[in-house]
Formats: structure tokens, sequence, C-alpha cells
């Protein structure tokens, strides 16, 4: 019998967590009033999740083990090779720190478009064309779904101290 690999073993895992959260959302309490059910939007992202958990799973037993694994072998020795090895995590924490610290003086429309867009300058680099499209991403992702929650949906989101006065 072949040995189960470890990209295996996450995605069975992962169906078996979305399966118990799938089965948790049935103990979400249902309300007189209103058209969708609160459980509605639990169950299609588990929904969403549990498919791409089956595409990883179906992938992962299909990959041929005998390929060498392209994460490099050796540890990080020194404080310099850690930092440069967790370069780009460090970087997103680090954005989500300061974006979390600006939200409630910016708001978060602004604050969302700018974090979106530093984020995506420092991974994908700072290129007089790749700086058009960072812009054009930040604004129409952050602001399509600011749209969608304000407009649509009606959820009162953050407008910082700086535009509180136009509320």
């Amino acid at each position: 019998m072949q040995r189960l690999n470890q990209d295996t073993l996450v995605a069975i895992v992962l169906l078996v967590f979305c399966g118990v959260c799938f089965w948790a959302s049935f103990d979400i309490r249902q309300p007189d009033y209103g058209v969708l059910m609160p459980s509605t939007w639990p169950r299609v992202i588990l929904a969403v999740l549990s498919l791409l958990c089956c595409i990883y799973l179906v992938q992962s037993i299909r990959r041929d083990n005998t390929t060498p694994s392209t994460t490099p072998k050796t540890r990080p020795t020194s404080l310099s090779d850690w930092l440069r090895y967790w370069q780009n995590p460090l970087y997103c924490f680090s954005l989500f720190l300061a974006y979390l610290i600006v939200l409630p003086i910016l708001g978060m429309l602004l604050a969302g478009i700018i974090f979106v867009f530093l984020l995506q300058g420092l991974l994908g680099g700072w290129g007089p064309r790749q700086l058009l499209v960072h812009s054009m991403v930040a604004i129409l992702a952050v602001g399509g779904m600011w749209s969608l929650f304000t407009f649509g949906l009606d959820v009162m989101l953050p407008s910082g101290i700086i535009f509180s006065s136009f509320n």
C-alpha cells in the first residue's frame, strides 16, 4: 500500500473540519423574521470550501511522491536568515497591524484601499505598470466590497474620524 503524503492528510483533516462545521450549522437558531435563514451564508461558504478541499484531495492523491519537494531543506540559522526566510509573512502581518491601527482614523474604505495597494506593492513590485494594476485592483476590490456592504446590505462600516463629519 502506498503511504499517504502530507497534503493528503491535510486535505482529509480539512474535509472533516468542513463536515463538522456544516453539521454544526444546523444548530443555528432560525428566527421568525427575514427572508434568508442565518445558516445560509455559513453553508454556502462551507460548500465552496468543501469543494476546494475535494479538489485538493484529488490533486494530492494524484501527485507523484517521487518528485522532489520545492521547499528548501535548510533551516535559517541566524536572525537575518530567519527574517529573510519569513520576509513576506512579516510584511503581511505588519501591514495588517498598521491597517488595524489606522482603521478608526481613516475608515474602512480609505484604509482598505491603502492596505491592499501597499501589500500588493510589497509582494508584487513597484514598477509603473504594476502600480497602475495595484491601484485599480485595490480601488475596485475594496470599493466594490465597501459598496456592497454599505449600499446593498445596509451594514454600517467604520467611516473614520476624518470622514465622520460627512455622514
